[in-house]
């Protein structure tokens, strides 16, 4: 994968020394940051920050796809751009996405896909700009440095959701409508899913710990948060409601990337954990593998934290918008999460 290849090139993980990766945490900003509500009518920017996209067809969907929602479209300057596998080089994407943030008639910004590359951006975003000028900030996946980086930088409260070039299918515009435009103080429960079975199977979610905990939710895709390890782009854990996600990993790897959030100290500060899917992560052939179950047990048990996995978060076709930075409550044995604040300001 473009992402992995990315990672491993930059060998951050393995390379930075964890002592002192306690100290490289970002603090506290003074306070959250909400972007203003939404309404039908207003233009999106449409940026492209990591991965270049395949065809056109898929630059046209986004468009499509923000003007069926109701919006008006201004796309970035080099949204279609290459350079290697990214959509421009990094000033160039940069760039885009520092225009959007100062352009006052964009009131929202929409990544057209993810893929990898936007950890290169971080040293160049404006962060006193975007302070400035706090809009929603839509994407997920490798749009993870971005959520992170931004609400570790400003406060500012972002959006792990849908891409633009992504399904925008009933569920997935529904959950746009709910929480953008009627400001709904969202309850995330999994869509309960028959499927003719006699019990469901999909959409399922399993207590790891029963509970309930409140705090703020950081996280996103795992393989990309924990690659900020060491940096100052990651957010402060401590009190905080963990939710990951990731796909197309060895179950080897996520181990790996577990014990880099414990080593950091990020596991002994959350207040509660929320996994979603790791779609295409299962062990394969070979012998001896640990299972997720098993990583999780190791890693998520010990903290004697409320945890709970399934939530439906990730590299799936029916998907939360999660609100990083959001202040919610989760009970980990019904298996949901809800917002107990708005987390947009007042029109």
């Amino acid at each position: 994968m473009d992402r992995r290849r990315f990672i491993a090139g930059t060998a951050l993980a393995a390379t930075l020394p964890l002592i002192g990766l306690r100290g490289a945490m970002a603090a506290s900003p003074r306070g959250r940051l909400l972007a203003p509500a939404l309404n039908k009518g207003d233009t999106v920017g449409l940026v492209s920050p990591s991965s270049a996209t395949a065809d056109r067809l898929g630059l046209q969907l986004a468009r499509e796809q923000m003007e069926a929602l109701g919006f008006k479209v201004k796309t970035g300057e080099h949204y279609a751009a290459r350079h290697g596998h990214l959509a421009g080089t990094d000033a160039e994407r940069a760039g885009d996405l520092n225009a959007m943030f100062a352009d006052r008639q964009v009131k929202a910004i929409v990544c057209v896909r993810g893929g990898s590359g936007a950890a290169r951006l971080l040293p160049l975003l404006d962060y006193e700009l975007i302070r400035r000028n706090p809009k929603v900030l839509l994407g997920y996946s490798d749009i993870t440095a971005l959520h992170s980086a931004i609400h570790a930088k400003t406060g500012l409260v972002t959006f792990h959701g849908q891409i633009g070039a992504g399904s925008w299918n009933r569920f997935n515009a529904d959950q746009f409508e709910r929480l953008f435009f009627q400001r709904e103080l969202m309850e995330y429960r999994n869509k309960v899913d028959h499927d003719g079975e006699l019990v469901p199977r999909r959409n399922r979610t399993l207590t790891l710990r029963p509970g309930i905990a409140r705090g703020e939710l950081v996280g996103g895709n795992l393989t990309v948060l924990t690659a900020l390890a060491g940096s100052p782009y990651l957010p402060d854990f401590r009190g905080k409601i963990l939710f990951l996600e990731d796909v197309g990993e060895a179950p080897y790897r996520v181990d790996r990337m577990f014990s880099t959030l414990k080593l950091m100290g990020a596991l002994d500060q959350i207040a509660g954990f929320i996994f979603g899917e790791c779609s295409d992560c299962s062990p394969g052939d070979g012998y001896g593998s640990l299972t997720l179950d098993e990583i999780l047990d190791d890693y998520i048990l010990p903290l004697k934290i409320p945890a709970y996995r399934g939530a439906m978060i990730g590299h799936i076709p029916e998907q939360f918008i999660v609100p990083v930075g959001g202040k919610v409550e989760m009970d980990a044995t019904a298996g949901t999460f809800r917002l107990l604040e708005p987390v947009l300001a007042a029109d």
